[in-house]
This record gives structure tokens, C-alpha cells and sequence, in this order.
């Protein structure tokens, strides 16, 4: 002990340090097997602009182990010796984002077309017992955190680590054993530090080093545990045992880890393509609650049918490589609330758009919070939800303008999924399906038939009133022949009794002046019209 320690203050690796280094081993590709033809071209080139500056350069992480169990990555992430400042010199368009953990997004093409190569500075590994220490967290303890290269709270979450260290100290600050090897494209070489290789083999996912230790220093790797367990359950993979065991306890340590965080999280979860299998990773690890509220809710509805329509829907999309939205998803999630909410203000006697209206803010404010800061997530939303009664109004202009309405094929998408289970009538999405996709003669024809079969329609009978009781025909009689002064009148006439002429009523003369309400400022219908 006493010579590993002053091995340690002399700068000297002991044999403690090597193990948890790891022992470096080249594998080459009639090893590993890895298609160079899977490697995304834009990530090799900044692998090359890396490297042909003298720069050590590897595509890192998930995209390795994907495609050395033969999947085709979605992302592609490069991890370097170059400080974030000196990657950003080598590329036009490059941009440095991060507080706790400094990174560069290399960004190729634009608009939605763009694709973004996140490229990271190999980390040092660091003592967490040796942080500093704050009381707070990252909002609270911002101007502290400021000025410092590691720090941790007071449970030991790491807050701020940007310090820089060599390839083998970077591999062993990485979560698992099979998300920690670095593959070079241009020698297509896998450098492997922790077994990630045969980790890879056994299918099994293993975190490196002590769990507990690691769940406290991220608790967010709780999450991820959960989501790679999810996405690789269909190869067989199982997480281990060491590192499955404290997930429940540690659950807890989530409570510190700022609520947006967590709802970045929890979009992971569900919309990798494998919502339905995260959910059963949930249960099956004990931890199907407390780890985020809404995903509470998700997991809890799971087997209703709009909400199992929209996750099936979702994973198969992400399978397809088509995009998904997460304001649809979760506007599937919450519907029950709104919808329930609506129907009570409509028992209410509220007016139908204001009460729909009233229950979307109430559902935000009860599930959402000020998460995504009530932005765009919220107002996709918003329009799904108040898109659903107008596809009920097809005549006049009504379903034209509709139509023009941004988030059409989203409501749409909504009303199809409602009718699956049996909350809307399969004729309406079909007559919308036809007047979506029909050109301007068919749009038409469809509207003056539904108008045409409304016409036929036999108009519901009048309510008759019954007739008022004598005693009460007698009053309001009586109240006939009296005028609002209270002076008698007769009944047939109208006149008053006393033999004087009948007041003569003023009318009030409509004023033409500009904003009046006879001009509709306030609602009216302007005399021209």
C-alpha cells in the first residue's frame, strides 16, 4: 500500500492503476469483422482532418459496437487528443457547446438534411474524493461552478470535469465495457481497453468499474443501462449482474439530476425504436416508477390502446427511418387527461373550444410543469389536440381551410390512431383520407354530397312545450296587462286603461362612426357585408 502510494506521488503507474486502465489490445479487422462500408463518410473525414494535423482521432462509442454486432449506426461520435478550441479551428462549421463537459459539433449539409458529428476531447480520468465540492447544483451553484475544472455536489454527481487525459484514461471514464472501444477507419483497427469485445460476444452488458460508484457520479446512467438492455434485448444481450443489482437503490440519486435532463432522457427511452421493449426493462428491473413522472404515466398507460397504438407506431417508424415527433407521442399519452377534462367543462354548459382549450392548460400544468419551457413541444401539442373537433365540421369552407392548417397531417395521424380504438368513426378518417389526397374536382364533389346528405337528413321535432299550470297562465296574463311602470293595459290592445295616448319609445339612432359596433369591432358583421 505505502509503495503504490508513493508510486502515486511520484507520477509512477502501480499495479492498482493499471487495472483500472485496463491492458490496451489492437484488434485488427479479420478480428473484429467490422464492414468499412457501415463507417458514415463524413464522420471518416473528420477522422482524417484530425489526424492529417497530427491529431490522434477514433470513431468512438455506440457506433463501434453497432457495427460490430453488424447494425448500422444512426449517429457516429469521434473522440481526439485536440482541445475543443483546436477541432474548431479545422472546420468551417463547427461550434463548441457544454458546460459540465465541453464538446464540438461538426455540422455537414443543412436543413433537415444536416447531419452533426459530435467530436469530444479524450477526458482524464479524476479522483472524485480530490473535487471540489458545492452545496447546490448546476443552476444554483452556477457562478461557483464558473470558475472550477472538477466538481462535484454533495452526493458526489459529477458537475463540472473539463479536464483533458490520454485514450486509456478516457476509455475507463466510459460507461460500459462495449461502449468504450475506439475504431480507426483509416488502418481499421478497434482498440479495446475493458473486454468490450468480448463483452460484445457473450452478449452481455457490463458497466466498467464499481456501479454503485458510477450510478452515484451520473445517475443518469441508470437510464442508459435501462435503454441499452432495451435496444439489444432482441440479440440477447442482459445486463450483468453487478451491474443490475443497485440499480434499485440507487434509483433515488435521480432526484438531484435537473428535470430536463431527465425529460431528454425519457424521449430516449421512447423513440430509439424500442419504447414497447424500454418499458419492459422498466418493469423488469423494478424501477417501472420513480424515475420521471411522466414516464411514470407512460409506463402506467402503456397497454391502452391509443397509447400501445402510438409506441407500435413509433418504433415501427424509427425501424423505417421515418421521423417521429415527440409532441405526438406525448399528445397520445395525455389525450385521456384532455379528453376527460373537456367532457367535464362540456358537462358544465361551457362552450365547446374554450373548454377544450381550459383542459389543455389544466394538463400542462399538472404533467408538464415548465419543462421545455411550455415552447414548441407544447405548442405541437396544442394544435393536435384543438385540431380534433374541426376534422366533425366538413361543409362550407370549413374543411378547405383545414386542410391549409400546418399540423394537418399530425391531427390526422391523431384522429386515424382514435379511430384504431374505437373512439371515432372509421367513415370520418376515411372521407378525410379521400379529401386530403383528391385533387380540387374530387375535394368538391365530396363536400356537396355530405352537404347534399345532411339536406335529407329528417330535421329533429320540435319540443313542445307543455302548458303552464291555470294559477300561472293567470299571473303571466296579468303580467301582460301590465306595463314596466305598472300601469294596467288592455288585453287585446295594449293600451293603457287610464285613456291616455301610450308613451312614445325613442329609438336609438346606429352610429356610423369608425369602430363602432355596428362596424363589427366587436364581433358584429360589418353593414357591408
Amino acid at each position: 500500500m505505502i509503495k503504490n502510494f508513493i508510486e502515486k506521488l511520484l507520477g509512477k503507474a502501480g499495479a492498482g492503476t493499471k487495472s483500472r486502465f485496463g491492458k490496451r489490445v489492437d484488434v485488427p479487422a479479420s478480428t473484429h469483422g467490422i464492414d468499412p462500408a457501415m463507417v458514415d463518410e463524413r464522420a471518416a473525414n473528420v477522422v482524417r482532418t484530425l489526424q492529417g494535423a497530427g491529431f490522434e482521432a477514433y470513431i468512438v462509442g455506440g457506433a463501434v459496437r453497432d457495427m460490430l454486432l453488424g447494425l448500422r449506426p444512426k449517429d457516429f461520435d469521434v473522440a481526439t487528443n485536440a482541445t475543443p478550441e483546436q477541432v474548431k479551428q479545422l472546420f468551417r462549421r463547427a461550434f463548441i457547446i457544454g458546460r459540465r463537459f465541453r464538446i464540438v459539433h461538426v455540422v455537414y449539409g443543412r436543413g433537415r438534411e444536416h447531419e452533426v458529428i459530435e467530436v469530444s476531447t479524450f477526458r482524464a480520468y479524476l479522483d472524485n474524493a480530490a473535487a471540489e465540492q458545492v452545496a447546490g447544483n448546476e443552476k444554483t451553484s452556477r457562478s461557483e461552478l464558473a470558475g472550477m475544472q472538477h466538481a462535484v455536489d454533495s452526493t458526489g454527481r459529477v458537475l463540472r470535469d473539463n479536464v483533458w487525459g490520454p485514450q486509456e484514461e478516457d476509455a475507463v471514464r466510459r460507461d460500459f465495457t462495449i461502449n468504450a472501444m475506439y475504431y480507426d477507419p483509416a488502418t481499421q483497427v478497434v482498440v479495446d481497453y475493458h473486454g468490450g469485445l468480448k463483452d460484445a460476444k457473450s452478449k452481455t452488458l457490463r458497466m466498467i468499474g464499481d456501479p454503485v460508484t458510477r450510478y452515484r457520479e451520473d445517475p443518469v446512467r441508470i437510464i442508459r443501462a435501462v435503454r441499452f438492455a432495451a435496444k439489444l434485448s432482441h440479440l440477447g444481450f442482459k445486463l450483468e449482474a453487478k451491474t443490475a443489482a443497485p440499480i434499485v437503490k440507487s434509483k433515488k440519486l435521480l432526484d438531484d439530476v435537473p428535470q430536463s435532463r431527465l425529460f431528454d432522457e425519457m424521449l430516449k427511452l421512447l423513440q430509439t425504436g424500442h419504447s414497447l421493449a424500454s418499458i419492459a426493462q422498466l418493469q423488469t428491473l423494478g424501477v417501472a416508477r420513480g424515475i420521471y413522472p411522466l414516464l411514470d404515466l407512460v409506463v402506467e398507460r402503456a397497454a391502452l390502446p391509443l397509447v400501445n397504438a402510438v409506441l407500435l407506431d413509433t418504433d415501427r417508424r424509427v425501424g423505417e427511418g421515418k421521423p417521429v415527433a415527440p409532441s405526438f407521442l406525448l399528445a397520445c399519452v395525455l389525450w385521456p387527461d384532455v379528453r376527460d377534462g373537456w367532457n367535464a367543462r362540456l358537462s358544465q354548459q361551457q362552450h365547446s373550444h374554450p373548454a377544450l382549450q381550459d383542459a389543455i392548460e389544466g394538463v400542462f400544468d399538472q404533467r408538464i410543469g415548465d419543462v421545455s419551457g411550455r415552447g414548441k413541444l407544447a405548442g405541437d401539442m396544442r394544435e393536435i389536440w384543438l385540431l380534433q373537433p374541426r376534422f366533425e365540421k366538413r361543409t362550407g369552407s370549413a374543411p378547405f381551410g383545414l386542410l391549409d392548417q400546418p399540423r394537418f397531417r399530425a391531427g390526422f395521424d391523431f384522429m386515424r390512431l382514435r379511430a384504431d380504438t374505437g373512439e371515432v368513426d372509421e367513415a370520418l378518417v376515411d372521407w378525410w383520407q379521400e379529401f386530403s389526397t383528391g385533387d380540387a374536382d374530387i375535394q368538391q364533389d365530396l363536400v356537396e354530397q355530405l352537404r347534399q346528405e345532411q339536406a335529407k337528413r329528417p330535421r329533429a321535432p320540435r319540443v313542445q312545450r307543455a302548458p303552464p299550470p291555470e294559477d300561472e297562465a293567470l299571473a303571466q296574463r296579468a303580467a301582460r296587462q301590465t306595463g314596466d311602470s305598472g300601469e294596467a293595459k288592455d288585453a287585446v290592445t295594449g293600451m293603457a286603461l287610464d285613456g291616455d295616448a301610450p308613451k312614445k319609445r325613442r329609438r336609438r339612432r346606429r352610429t356610423s362612426g369608425k369602430g363602432g359596433a355596428g362596424e363589427g369591432s366587436m364581433g358584429g358583421v360589418p353593414p357591408s357585408a
